[in-house]
């Protein structure tokens, strides 16, 4: 995809979610107006962190950009089935044992400090979990089959790397849900306002893969600021033990202010370079 047709498509989906956030105020609140908006941010600047794994997926198994369009629109749909699933049980789980956001707040914290001290390294998905679970399954094809899933040779069904991506994409999503799902808690536990935040989010993703795909290098900070609202988020949840509570516009201003210094950082250093 074309760069700016990729940017203005990705401004469609940010307008669309904006005027989405727009009927929340005019018919839910002010209040369920900021968890929106706060939720969609959180997603957004965490999908960030997700689409790099993506990219580096993509280019281990050395798929061309004509191949990775179709990976990235079952991935999504994907992404939005597997999400309801999650908030469904997620919200469940937090009305019926309100001390697993306690829980919560440590994995966030856990999370956000090894994201931070993570170095660059070279992962093979070729040997990933999900990638081996694939292979116990069905046969997998050394060589794309055009955009193909499953071929049948020599009437055994086989599956291609593409369909080996999507698992793998799909996979990480799964655990990537682990910290975004919990994050957006901190927020709000509202089921409606989790969810369509979260499908707003997603719904831009494949076109702000095919901008980080031309643009990563000047990124670099990002994952430092992701790191960090993993791990403010993880406190707001967990100081909630001791009966402390970070207001919501408060906590809106430092995920935003984060997010938009982590991306001015970035660019200050990419114009050095």
């Amino acid at each position: 995809m074309e760069t700016k047709k990729a940017l203005r498509s990705l401004c469609f989906w940010i307008g669309l979610a904006l005027i989405f956030n727009a009927g929340i105020y005019i018919f839910m609140g002010k209040e369920s107006a900021l968890e929106f908006f706060g939720g969609y941010i959180i997603e957004q600047s965490l999908s960030l962190d997700n689409l790099f794994l993506f990219l580096l997926i993509f280019e281990g198994f050395a798929i061309s950009p004509l191949y990775q369009k179709r990976v990235l629109s079952y991935g999504i749909f994907g992404a939005i089935v597997l999400r309801l699933i999650f908030i469904i049980l997620g919200v469940a789980i937090v009305t019926q044992f309100h001390w697993i956001l306690y829980i919560f707040g440590v994995v966030l914290i856990v999370s956000g400090v090894k994201m931070f001290f993570k170095g660059e390294e070279t992962t093979d998905y070729k040997n990933s979990i999900f990638f081996r679970l694939l292979k116990k399954v069905i046969p997998v094809t050394e060589t794309l089959e055009g955009e193909k899933f499953l071929v049948r040779k020599n009437k055994i069904l086989h599956a291609t790397p593409l369909l080996a991506i999507l698992v793998i994409i799909e996979g990480s999503d799964i655990l990537f849900a682990i910290d975004s799902i919990p994050a957006i808690f901190s927020i709000t536990t509202n089921p409606f306002i989790v969810y369509t935040s979260n499908i707003f989010a997603i719904l831009g993703l494949r076109n702000m893969y095919f901008l980080l795909e031309k643009l990563h290098s000047k990124f670099a900070y990002v994952k430092y600021g992701v790191a960090l609202i993993l791990t403010f988020t993880g406190v707001k949840l967990g100081i909630l033990f001791f009966h402390i509570e970070i207001s919501l516009p408060i906590s809106l201003a430092i995920i935003f202010l984060t997010l938009i210094l982590s991306i001015i950082f970035s660019a200050i250093k990419s114009s050095k370079a």
